[in-house]
């Protein structure tokens, strides 16, 4: 119990940290109108948010040996509590993107410090229970957002979006400033900190974050912004690289890359990021754009992929404690590969009970993707090189979430232009099915208008809606297909990792 209960208060912390990164995604409309932003601005509400979580996140094993890891988890949950008010009080689009902002920035380091955190409070066998629910929280809490958001969106209002952090952000502050007493922190580390490394890495990663979400908006290397971003991202990336490697005590330690299964970890937290972030991304766009559902039903169509991933937990464990872990990761790997698979038959007419099938298949494999990574992972390191490593190894998640949209979000603005001309070039004089569906809709539309000429445009009209929606459909089976082929590639990386046998866990007081 002394473990269970300072463990469970963080991964509150986590769990709310990682819900509002998705937690905006089916309400962004919503928010748009309140704040009378543009929809080219809109998207910055999670934007924002994203690239300030992504460039703490890897240097929170530096701040736990400064502050501890009590100090920084509490400072970070009342610092995320403080900014998500903020957020509900934000008075236009450029207030909300900054709130957003320090909402990832103060909230990031709760959660990688959990998933370090459950390898000192778990040792031997307890340890693939503690995964389960790390690694159940980081596929979950991402999953429910748009379900949770679009009731709250739906019943109450936007601002109640951010609202609802406020207690359990306190509660949770409160709770880790009472119980957790992992560490303690070293604030003489400041003196000598690796503070060029941490300005590298984070010009580094807030451009390369920016480049993949504004890219697909701005026709990519057409655009002077995107362009110099990329550059700069390149020229910084390589100097933090250069400088990690070379000083003595680096940020983030990149060295733990010379270990074989932390290496293939990143890669497969990577690729499971794709995975998980880019079809919350899909799917509530598509029913929202496709269907034209509200945030609600939206939220309600994807429920299931949550349920799912709820029952696999307990299954996970049960076998967690039996089967060597690496097939487990195997099964999930796979699994989550072939629900991609089953995305790629969608059609326009898609909704709730087409979705059901290929959402329990990607939602039930989601936690033997997930924690086997985690112990595989983190748990073939040395204590002295977790805490720095976790970051990293977090980091990869999100990185991947963030390539994944990216990419996702071109193949549907390429792919859907493509797919729309292939159509139109069918919808000539000869095609007889065209032909007779013209007439019926613009003797109907003619009826409508009363006149024949308006008729026939209105119906032209309704020909082009319809292609582009079975265009847009494609285009989507097209994404779904991509993550596919990304699961497909690093399957078979699952088999060069080795077994690990955990250590016992560090004695308190004693990671520092």
């Amino acid at each position: 119990m002394k473990a269970i209960l300072p463990f469970a208060v963080m991964c509150v912390g986590m769990f709310i940290a990682l819900l509002d990164i998705q937690i905006v995604a089916s309400s962004l409309a919503d928010i748009g109108g309140g704040l009378s932003a543009a929809q080219d601005e809109i998207s910055w509400v999670q934007t924002a948010y994203l690239i300030a979580e992504i460039c703490v996140i890897p240097l929170s094993g530096w701040l736990t040996r400064v502050f501890s890891t009590r100090w920084l988890f509490a400072a970070s949950a009342l610092g995320f509590t403080a900014s998500s008010m903020l957020c509900g009080l934000a008075w236009n689009i450029q207030s909300m993107i900054l709130f957003r902002g320090l909402q990832g920035l103060l909230g990031a380091s709760m959660i990688p410090t959990v998933f370090t955190s459950s390898f000192h409070y778990f040792d031997g066998p307890r340890r693939v229970y503690a995964a389960a629910v790390v690694g159940t929280i980081a596929s979950i809490a991402p999953s429910l957002g748009p379900v949770i958001g679009g009731w709250i969106t739906d019943t109450l209002n936007w601002h109640w979006l951010f609202y609802v952090n406020l207690v359990p952000g306190i509660l949770v502050t409160v709770g880790v400033a009472a119980l957790v007493d992992i560490d303690k922190g070293d604030l003489k580390l400041l003196k000598d900190a690796d503070y060029p490394g941490i300005v590298l890495m984070a010009i580094t990663l807030s451009t390369m974050e920016y480049v993949l979400e504004e890219g697909t908006r701005w026709n990519w290397f057409d655009d002077k912004t995107i362009r110099d971003c990329a550059i700069v991202s390149a020229i910084a990336g390589m100097l933090f690289v250069a400088r990690s490697l070379t000083y003595a005590k680096p940020v983030v330690e990149l060295r733990a890359l010379t270990n074989r299964n932390f290496a293939l970890g990143c890669i497969l937290s990577f690729v499971t990021g794709i995975g998980v972030f880019a079809t919350i991304y899909l799917t509530p766009l598509f029913l929202g754009y496709v269907r034209g559902y509200s945030a609600w039903q939206t939220g309600v169509a994807v429920f299931s992929t949550g349920v799912a991933s709820i029952v696999g937990v307990p299954v996970y464990v049960a076998l967690g404690k039996r089967v060597d872990l690496r097939w487990l990761m195997l099964f999930g790997m796979t699994s989550f590969g072939l629900s991609m698979w089953a995305f790629t038959f969608i059609t326009s007419d898609w909704s709730g009970s087409e979705l059901l099938v290929p959402q329990i298949l990607r939602g039930f494999p989601q936690v033997f993707a997930v924690a086997p990574a985690v112990t595989l992972g983190l748990g073939s390191l040395p204590p002295e090189r977790l805490k720095y490593a976790s970051g990293l190894f977090n980091m990869m998640r999100n990185l991947g979430g963030a390539v994944g949209i990216a990419v996702c979000g071109a193949v549907l603005n390429d792919q859907t232009n493509l797919h729309f001309m292939n159509i139109a070039s069918t919808l000539n004089p000869t095609n007889t099915a065209m032909n007779t569906l013209l007439t019926r809709l613009g003797a109907r539309m003619t009826g409508v208008l009363g006149s024949a000429p308006g008729g026939h445009l209105a119906a032209l009209e309704q020909l082009r809606a319809v292609a582009y929606r079975e265009a847009s459909t494609m285009a989507y089976a097209d994404a779904f297909r991509t993550i596919m082929l990304a699961f497909l590639v690093t399957v078979p990386l699952v088999l060069l990792l080795r077994k690990v046998t955990p250590p016992k866990a560090p004695a308190p007081g004693g990671g520092h």
